[in-house]
């Protein structure tokens, strides 16, 4: 594609977010950038969380995916389901009734100081990790497809991504995310079905019903996997999709800070039940295009790339039309932006409130110059991270993320499930230690899953066994009564 009118689209784009910045921030408090004034229409924060929800990751890595573990990733999504009803039914009534900003003081309450810590310290660790790669995997396409032709480097790109994200950010903070998530959640769905259509009608086939039954007879769209000793089990895919869910949107800061902008519970739950309902959907939509454009590469006999995370961006960029392609770069430059805003301002509310104690140390005024110069400083962390992971990744990045999910989160599940199932106190300084020491111990049985479990292996279900190894320590440190 021509870089010009590359530029021209991701131009004008960011003139939308910064108009949308302009108008959420012009009235705003001190506490607007981490509560949105809880004044955010539930049906608004409901589509916006589907664009952050998905990310890069899924509009990129998904749909190339299919052609190593076919429909597979839908059991995974199946799980989701179960997942968002727990969070609506235990979680969201918890973090109302307390009145919460960071969802984490719930474990401070419950456990004590160091409980507290270890849990707002591993939310911080895994989004660091999680969105940087999700950054990491859209700057690799913009650089593609534009930065490469200007022979500008890799790392100035990835500055230029993380910077134009504080400028839009810094000062209405939750509020313009709620609705610039809405606006990237639209280019995101827009390229996707305009992606299908074209492929479709590439292949000759032009009908919905056409486009269900190629599909379906097409042998990389079966969808479940009953061998109990596959990675991609039923059983296993669903289960962690479950608790996936639980922990990367009901234990994380980011997604739930979206949720309690909501002017009560009952708006909450309307916007987590039909959020739900889309979220399926929207993901079916991107394993379908997955098998689409594999037939597409066939037909035409183009070669697929070595890495499937860069099919969908080699087929939009150099043999769909122009028009196809400018709604490809609309929709991954949307993609990377609806998880990383968010993410930012995420990691900005824990810190201030987890570490800082922004509320009780600070007066109002000062809370503005703190709060601003930590959002800088995650900005800053964000783009090394980014850096880092370039120089090592060599996997699909759908994998990346929920492998590094499974690891990071399993201690804030074993606390969480811990605090809300058990009445029992335990001895609060063991915390931290027991929280470094389940995800080493998760890692070292699922790597010798296969001689220890009678074949048995591990995939993304070890979030699982994580959190179970948390939760055991705990009973094992607990007071007695």
């Amino acid at each position: 594609m021509d870089s010009k009118l590359v530029l021209i689209v991701i131009t004008s784009y960011f003139v939308l977010l910064f108009l949308i910045s302009w108008f959420t921030s012009r009235k705003i408090s001190e506490d607007t950038f981490f509560t949105g004034d809880r004044q955010s229409p539930w049906f608004l924060v409901a589509f916006g969380m589907i664009g952050a929800s998905l990310s890069g990751v899924t509009f990129i890595s998904v749909p190339g995916e299919i052609g190593n573990t076919k429909f597979h990733y839908f059991q995974v999504v199946l799980g989701y389901t179960l997942g968002y009803f727990t969070i609506a039914k235990v979680l969201l009534p918890l973090y109302y009734r307390l009145n919460l900003v960071s969802i984490y003081s719930y474990l401070e309450d419950r456990f004590g100081f160091w409980s507290y810590k270890s849990g707002a310290f591993f939310f911080i660790l895994s989004r660091t990790l999680g969105s940087s790669i999700r950054v990491f995997l859209v700057a690799g396409v913009l650089q593609l497809i534009l930065f490469d032709q200007w022979g500008i480097p890799f790392w100035v790109s990835v500055l230029i991504t993380v910077s134009l994200i504080w400028i839009y950010t810094h000062r209405g903070g939750i509020k313009t995310v709620v609705w610039t998530d809405t606006l990237q959640t639209f280019f995101m769905l827009a390229a996707v079905l305009v992606s299908i259509y074209l492929v479709a009608k590439d292949l000759g086939v032009l009908s919905f019903s056409a486009i269900i039954d190629t599909v379906a007879a097409d042998s990389r769209s079966e969808i479940f996997n009953w061998d109990w000793q596959s990675g991609t089990n039923f059983f296993k895919q669903f289960a962690s999709g479950a608790f996936i869910t639980i922990v990367m949107t009901g234990l994380d800061q980011d997604m739930m800070q979206k949720n309690l902008t909501c002017k009560n519970i009952g708006d909450a739950q309307k916007n987590m039940f039909w959020f739900t309902i889309i979220l399926v959907f929207v993901n079916l939509l991107f394993l379908v295009l997955g098998v689409l454009l594999y037939q597409y590469s066939e037909s035409n006999g183009l070669s697929i790339p070595a890495r499937t995370d860069d099919l969908y961006p080699f087929l939009a960029t150099q043999h769909f039309t122009a028009f196809a392609g400018i709604i490809f770069i609309l929709g991954i430059t949307a993609a990377a932006y609806s998880s990383a805003d968010s993410t930012l301002t995420a990691l900005t509310t824990s810190f201030c409130f987890d570490f800082l104690g922004i509320d009780k140390k600070y007066t109002k005024e000062k809370q503005v110059s703190v709060r601003k110069k930590v959002h800088l400083a995650f900005t800053a962390l964000m783009f090394l991270v980014v850096l880092v992971f370039r120089w090592i990744n060599d996997q699909s990045v759908i994998n990346a993320v929920f492998i590094i999910a499974g690891y990071t989160y399993g201690p804030l599940l074993g606390l969480y499930a811990f605090g809300l199932f058990t009445k029992w106190q335990v001895r609060d300084k063991w915390v931290p230690y027991l929280a470094v020491l389940a995800p080493i111990l998760a890692f070292l049985i699922s790597q010798n899953s296969k001689k220890l479990l009678w074949g048995y292996q591990f995939g993304f279900e070890v979030l699982i066994l994580n959190g179970l190894l948390m939760f055991v320590g705990l009973f094992l440190l607990r007071k007695k009564i």
